[in-house]
């Protein structure tokens, strides 16, 4: 039997890697900000609202697009970290406190975030406990989705993780289109109004702590028949994602271009 996942912990909560440094393209500059206010939207989501001058000219033209969140860790002072050519570092040469995540809605030097609720997250248990001024700084964005107009239906698979990047894009997917939406869930009040869109089906899948994350996602995706003119866009755990590619992939030699499969977090190792 795994884990419950409340006892899930970030992959990236390991405080060093052995990893042997490759040279990488250096994110957008951490903008310095703080925390505005705080609200919980569900059991199992927290709204966070950060702001400051340095939001001026940040822009978010498409939908589920993601930036970097840093905070400092627990019991330690607030410190932006340092590019060391493949991953931003501490200067004591450890990993900071930095995730990605969906930003929900930007207003002037406001930046709204929805974080899911778990425990032993170290971003999730600084957003339980944040008040108005503690400093937090953010990168990015990072690319979003593009609507392809040729399309005829969408087919959206997440898990609580994906909720804002879904609730963007049926925002912006045409009227016209048909939309399939799956979210797995891991509390039945975790389920949240999601934005109308007139021909869209939504169906909430209750997660089994006895499968792996994304089970009810790989189920949805095998039972859902993917024709040239469906495009699918899946967010959530990254093994998961890797099954629901392969399967679209291999099995159904789905184009690539008419997918878009996202790995956003990972089951740490035992």
């Amino acid at each position: 039997m795994r884990p419950t996942r409340s006892a899930y912990r970030p992959w990236q909560d390991q405080a060093m890697s052995d990893a042997p440094t490759r040279l990488r393209r250096e994110p957008p500059p951490l903008r310095r900000l703080a925390v505005l206010h705080t609200e919980p939207r569900s059991v199992r989501m927290m709204r966070v609202v950060v702001g400051g001058v340095e939001l001026e000219g940040l822009e978010l033209p498409e939908p589920a697009a993601s930036v970097r969140l840093l905070v400092p860790w627990p019991g330690e002072t607030f410190e932006l970290p340092t590019w060391n050519g493949n991953e931003f570092l501490l200067a004591d040469g450890r990993r900071p406190a930095l995730r990605t995540f969906t930003p929900v809605h930007l207003d002037g030097h406001e930046l709204t975030i929805d974080i899911v609720r778990h425990r032993g997250g170290a971003i999730a248990d600084w957003a339980e406990t944040a008040l108005p001024g503690d400093p937090c700084a953010i990168s990015g964005p990072g690319r979003g989705e593009t609507i392809d107009e040729s399309a005829d239906r969408y087919v959206l698979l997440g898990d609580e993780t994906a909720i804002p990047a879904i609730e963007q894009l049926l925002r912006v997917i045409p009227a016209s289109m048909e939309v399939d939406v799956h979210l797995e869930v891991e509390h039945p009040d975790a389920r949240l109004v999601l934005p109308d869109h007139p021909a869209a089906t939504v169906v909430w899948h209750p997660a089994v702590d006895t499968e792996p994350p994304g089970t009810s996602l790989r189920r949805a995706i095998a039972g859902t028949t993917v024709t040239g003119g469906t495009r699918v866009w899946a967010a959530g755990e990254a093994a998961s994602m890797q099954a629901i590619r392969t399967h679209l992939f291999d099995e159904r030699t789905t184009p690539r271009s008419h997918t878009t499969i996202r790995g956003y977090w990972k089951v740490p190792r035992p």
